[in-house]
């Protein structure tokens, strides 16, 4: 290997690194605030990657369906939710109200916006601001249907739910977008040379959305309300519901800036590689294995951890293709047993 290949694995590096980075936040965000490791995380990215893919080949996304139906199933639990308590009878218009506009108006709305726009050609920017609608809501969704019930059950239970939820994506994903494939149309066709390495536009837009995503959830966790109660949530969800932050609306919050963070992800990744129906799981562990090295609790320990990931990823493809995916998986044996022997050890705290 001499320097100007190293350079070209070190470029392929950082920017597979750069999308572990986006998903190794999220998913250290989600863990932080609901106790969830949300396996399903990498589901956002299929979904986003082949929804805009179905955009820019003008069909209709079959996600806009499944959005509806999402709705659906998240009004009959807030139904459900009200009859289990009188007590709010009196208010039950403005309730009933508020959630038809949420839940049954809004995807309905998104679904109506796609069906008169999918078959025309729209710009890149319109395409991708179309896939994050229809995509983004899908994490509340899921937390509202899946995880809102059992908020305080244990950190198994919820895992066990956790893949649960993971495999009806997988298979959703299947019967909406088929076993076929896709790639997207690249951001920019431009190339930058640096000496005797060639820079492609495409990893220029990863690297740099990833940056300022992560500088704008810095200053988001740092100087908004919102952010710091999410924070405050992360840190003791008890002592938040005392001074008065609702834990539900954090975890709601939290999913949506999962599934935001996921479904971008698969629109910066769906250039550079073919997406399939379950591409987003591997694409999702490796960003796990990001977040295991930040001890799920760390978020700039997260980002190094998938950075390095992507160097690893990149130069094991060089030395032993065969075994890249081994190589990578292996790095979260040494973290763990490091993890294990320095922490103290103490029994899960119950609330």
């Amino acid at each position: 290997m001499d320097l100007s290949i190293a350079a070209i694995l070190a470029q392929d590096g950082i920017t597979t690194g750069a999308i572990y980075a986006l998903l190794a936040l999220a998913l250290v965000l989600v863990f932080s605030v609901t106790r969830v490791i949300f396996i399903p995380q990498g589901e956002f990215v299929a979904y986003g990657a082949l929804t805009l893919a179905a955009l820019q080949t003008q069909k209709l996304p079959a996600t806009c369906y499944l959005l509806i139906a999402m709705g659906v199933g998240c009004f009959v639990a807030e139904l459900a939710g009200i009859v289990r308590h009188p007590a709010r009878y009196h208010q039950i218009a403005r309730l009933l109200a508020v959630l038809a506009g949420k839940y049954l108006l809004f995807p309905l709305a998104v679904w109506g916006i796609t069906q008169a726009t999918f078959a025309q050609p729209l710009p890149m920017v319109v395409q991708i601001a179309l896939t994050l609608l229809i995509v983004v809501p899908m994490g509340p969704f899921v937390y509202r249907l899946a995880y809102e019930p059992i908020a305080e059950a244990s950190t198994l239970l919820l895992l066990i739910v956790a893949v649960a939820v993971h495999f009806a994506m997988v298979g959703l994903g299947l019967v909406m977008f088929g076993a076929e494939g896709s790639r997207t149309t690249a951001f920019s066709d431009a190339t930058f040379n640096l000496g005797s390495v060639s820079i492609s536009g495409q990893s220029v837009w990863v690297v740099g959305t990833a940056v300022v995503l992560i500088v704008a959830l810095y200053f988001y966790f740092d100087r908004s309300i919102s952010g710091k109660a999410l924070r405050a949530t992360s840190v003791n969800r008890l002592g938040a519901r005392l001074v008065g932050i609702g834990t539900t609306q954090a975890g709601r919050l939290a999913f949506t800036l999962a599934a935001g963070l996921g479904a971008l992800c698969g629109v910066l990744v769906a250039p550079i590689t073919t997406i399939y129906y379950d591409s987003g799981f591997l694409i999702g562990l490796k960003g796990f294995v990001g977040a295991i090295v930040g001890g799920l609790v760390s978020y700039p320990l997260a980002a190094a951890g998938s950075l390095l990931v992507g160097l690893l990823e990149s130069y094991s493809s060089f030395w032993a293709s065969a075994y890249k995916e081994v190589i990578v998986f292996t790095l979260i044996i040494p973290v763990l047993l490091w993890r294990s022997l320095a922490s103290p050890h103490s029994d899960e705290d119950e609330e």
